[in-house]
């Protein structure tokens, strides 16, 4: 008998399980799960939610929609199976800054922010396990809004020190091969592997960190 395939809801708690109770534990063949048609789906609602700017290639999400959504996802999975799938540079974005100087962003194309949202689905999970209860931002259910709530929970109790750490820059001076070395403690998948460090040398060249 074939045993009914697994949600993508139950995966990403099944992942999550195993990673809080073996802190030592190496996930293998996450790439398939990044691959399905189901994860890909997913990764794409996440990233019409976020509604961001075209990228390089100009393609909007009405385009998408219009030419034939299953085909644009299609496509991509089989670039992702086939491994040629192969991300696009960044477009160039400054944002003025009060001081006068600006920000410089990255915005990747749709096409490589939906395959970037199915890997942070499938990995996402593994990290999450690992991180620390008091640590806020960019994760799920504990966003900037959660830390404050925290930190007004704790003041009723007579608790009154804060700390607010903010790392200047962080993404234009993050140590690619020292974050890639981490994510190798936890991952043990080669196609997962090679394509993080395809997007490593891209945002290089962009002076950005990965977006999600």
């Amino acid at each position: 008998m074939r045993k009914a395939p697994i949600s993508l809801q139950d995966l990403r708690r099944k992942i999550y399980r195993k990673a809080k109770s073996d802190k030592t534990w190496r996930f293998w063949g996450l790439y398939v799960h990044i691959c399905k048609r189901e994860t890909l789906q997913e990764a794409y609602r996440m990233a019409k939610r976020n509604n961001g700017a075209p990228g390089i290639d100009g393609v909007t999400f009405e385009a998408i929609e219009e030419s034939g959504l299953e085909v644009f996802l299609e496509q991509i999975r089989d670039e992702l199976v086939s491994g040629t799938y192969r991300p696009m540079r960044n477009r160039r974005k400054e944002i003025p800054k009060d001081n006068g100087k600006v920000r410089v962003l990255g915005i990747p194309t749709i096409r490589d922010r939906v395959v970037e949202g199915a890997f942070k689905l499938i990995l996402e999970p593994v990290f999450e396990a690992d991180f620390q209860e008091g640590s806020y931002a960019y994760r799920p259910k504990r966003t900037v809004h959660e830390a404050v709530r925290r930190v007004a929970e704790a003041v009723v109790k007579n608790k009154t020190r804060v700390i607010d750490v903010d790392l200047k820059a962080y993404f234009d001076n993050v140590r690619h091969h020292i974050l890639l070395k981490k994510v190798a403690e936890r991952v043990d998948d080669d196609q997962v592997m090679r394509l993080l460090k395809k997007w490593k040398w891209g945002q290089m060249e962009m002076g950005s960190g990965l977006t999600n």
